[in-house]
Parts: C-alpha cells; structure tokens; sequence
C-alpha cells in the first residue's frame, strides 16, 4: 500500500502521472471517492501519461478509450441505474483485455470487479487537501 497526501491539483496529477507510468496491458484500476474528490483529474493524467491525449470524463458516455501503446479504458459508471447495464457493453473485454482500464465509481458495480486489481482512494481531507492510498489487491 502507497499513501500520499496532495495539496494541490498539480500535485495529485503528478502522483497519478507516477502512477501511471506502472501500469501494464492487463491492469485494472478502480476509483474509490467522493463526487469531486479528483477522480477524473487522476484519470486524465493517467491517459496524459500513457496515450499523450486529452480524456474527457466519460460521464455521460459510460467509456471513452484511447490508444498510446496499448489501449486504455475509461469507464465513469456513475449514471449506471442498475449495476447489471454494465453486461450490455460486454465489460469484459474491456474489464479482462489488453489494455489498461479505468473505472470510476466501481462501488456501483461491485459484483462485476475483478479479484486482482489496482484500487485508488481519493479522500478530500479539505478544499485542496487529498490523501491517495493506492494498493493492490
């Protein structure tokens, strides 16, 4: 487990920048917090990062992707009525494929989580104060 407390928007990218630089084809990260705690902020950096594009919160979309040297998956499953609309899209070939997937919001889809992966918690501990625990399951 890694833990870290940001002051500042910067510094949050740069720990997800860090972060990002870990990952492989094959990983699944998942994004524990509050709504507007800096879920997507550490998502955007992580596509930055591995794809040199500009993610945009996939809110409203459900899935944005993107492609670097491996592609990488951006789910925001917030607007999910029910955990099983996640089966229409055939998650898993993006949750179990080749590239790097992002899911905000898991807790809304707990039961389709893979066993092994990445969480990220993001805690607002004041208005520009975050602590990041990043562990592995």
């Amino acid at each position: 487990m890694k833990e870290f407390v940001t002051k500042s928007r910067e510094e949050t990218e740069k720990i997800a920048m860090d972060f990002a630089k870990t990952l492989m084809p094959g990983d699944f990260v998942a994004l524990f917090g509050d709504l507007g705690v800096g879920k997507t902020v550490f998502c955007k950096s992580i596509v930055q990062t591995l794809a040199g594009s500009d993610a945009v919160s996939p809110t409203f979309t459900l899935l944005n992707e993107y492609y670097g040297d491996f592609p990488i998956y951006h789910f925001d499953v917030y607007r999910l009525k029910n955990s099983n609309e996640i089966e229409n899209i055939g998650y898993e070939e993006y949750f179990y494929g080749d590239g790097v997937c992002l899911v905000e919001w898991p807790d809304r889809i707990s039961k389709y989580l893979p066993r092994h992966r990445k969480d990220v918690h993001i805690t607002r501990l004041d208005e520009n104060t975050r602590r990041i625990v990043i562990e592995e399951k």
